[in-house]
């Protein structure tokens, strides 16, 4: 099920929200609900879900042995890993690696939010195991955070130990819910109303013979693609935030203006913080991080970016996106970020913006040979009739994604923090600012209601993840 759908918006989430907000028992309304998420999507493979809690939950366990931890930890670890690794890169491995043909049933189906969940059962594991976290009390606890649906397909990845107290003991709040539902609106628009329409724009370039597209058409395309795959991320991270807030939980950010980064090694500070988070602290410091010397810095740097890569998918476009993004953070630290630091602010965001917008045709493309046509329409002009502007880009289109131009910065936080100090919540400024924003949301999720409820185009960007 999609967040961005009729039987989500109008159905799943006004029945959870009346049963959870209405009953007293709101793990069990949380745990029941969030279990019937991933079987509307996924069927019998909540059975894959169940068994993935059950096996992490008898290695937690297992880590109270003062005898047996690491190898509790290892088996734990080896069968999350396994578990991934057959389900996201057995066909890969097969067809792509191996050069074999094998017959389409033999390939097993990718679940939903699976590279997600399993990376938090790794994560409760080794926090566990370091005495970061407190162990799960329960299986029932331990099931909740490791399948809460608002974060379970599409992040972000949360820390037991963020969640370990609420678990147990929360008060939701007037304010939470009110916090919660805003947060909540303002993701379903960044989805909806940026995201879907700068989809349109690229996936119409994109899937176009390249014979077909000029070299406007190629750079609009790859700009539509650099708007849709932020505000489709950011917009369904905003949505569980919001929905988890509602419920009592404090998940974390997970983006925080990546598009304003001046090197790339601020990029990754700002884009999918939570997975960034997660490699440099279950992959990055373990491997040695930057306490090894110069070369195994740059090697492990390397490493963890082949790896993450492969987490976004399991092809090769998606590793060269990788190995791109990790070459280009070797570069920075040897030295060339202590250059870049000098230059002009502006041609640093350039730099950003145009390795990022690459970046993202290596993303995006599903074959190398239709990445490089593509990036060799966009710097090599050739003689293909340049199209008109209006023949790739609706008035529709064009007008949210400007929209998502403006929302890419941060002008509504520097506009509150340079707000007058008399303007808080309990002044008439204040009650009338909350006021504005209340009218802003409902008009919002009203337009965004109809989009949904009109059929159009709502693309879901996590099924090859």
């Amino acid at each position: 099920m999609v967040f961005s759908t009729t039987s989500f918006l109008f159905v799943f989430l006004p029945a959870f929200l009346l049963c959870y907000l209405a009953l007293p028992w709101r793990n069990t309304v949380a745990l029941a609900f969030s279990l019937l998420f991933f079987a509307w999507g996924e069927g019998a493979y909540v059975l894959l879900l169940l068994a993935t809690i059950t096996v992490n939950y008898l290695a937690g366990l297992g880590l109270a042995s003062t005898r047996w931890r690491k190898a509790w930890l290892g088996a734990g670890v080896v069968i999350d890993l396994l578990v991934l690794g057959y389900y996201k890169y057995f066909g890969f491995l097969v067809s792509d690696v191996l050069g074999m043909s094998p017959p389409p049933a033999s390939i097993p189906h990718l679940p939903i939010g699976l590279s997600f969940f399993i990376f938090q059962s790794i994560s409760y594991l080794v926090d566990v195991y370091r005495g970061d976290s407190p162990r799960a009390r329960s299986w029932f606890d331990l099931a909740l955070y490791i399948a809460m649906f608002p974060q379970l397909i599409a992040g972000p990845i949360v820390r037991y130990s963020t969640v370990a107290l609420a678990l147990r003991e929360r008060v939701v709040t007037a304010h939470d819910v009110f916090r919660g539902g805003m947060l909540f609106v303002l993701g379903l628009a960044y989805k909806v109303l940026v995201a879907n329409n700068a989809a349109e724009v690229a996936d119409a370039v994109f899937d176009a013979p390249i014979e077909q597209v000029s070299t406007v058409a190629a750079w609009t395309g790859t700009i539509a693609y650099t708007l849709q795959i932020y505000f489709d991320f950011a917009g369904y991270s905003l949505m569980a935030i919001g929905i988890g807030r509602i419920m009592g939980f404090r998940f974390p950010r997970n983006f925080n203006y990546p598009y304003i980064s001046q090197s790339i090694t601020e990029f990754w500070r700002r884009w999918h913080i939570s997975l960034s988070t997660w490699f440099r602290d279950y992959l990055y410091i373990p491997l040695g991080g930057n306490r090894r010397g110069a070369v195994r810095t740059y090697v492990n740097l390397f490493m963890v970016f082949v790896l993450c890569g492969l987490w976004h998918g399991a092809a090769w476009t998606f590793l060269a996106w990788g190995l791109f993004h990790g070459v280009l953070l070797v570069v920075e630290r040897a030295g060339f970020g202590r250059v870049l630091a000098r230059c002009w602010a502006p041609l640093r965001h350039g730099y950003v913006l145009m390795l990022v917008m690459i970046s993202w045709v290596l993303f995006r493309a599903e074959t190398f040979s239709s990445a490089w046509a593509l990036l060799c329409r966009m710097f090599i002009p050739d003689n293909t009739p340049p199209d008109s502007f209006g023949y790739w880009v609706a008035h529709e289109n064009l007008l949210w994604m400007l929209v998502g131009v403006a929302l890419s910065m941060p002008l509504v936080e520097r506009l509150r923090a340079t707000r007058h100090p008399d303007s808080g919540g309990d002044t008439a400024l204040g009650r009338l600012a909350t006021s504005f924003s209340v009218v802003t949301a409902v008009l919002v999720l009203a337009l965004c209601s109809v989009y949904v409820m009109a059929g159009t185009y709502n693309p879901f960007i996590y099924f090859r993840f």
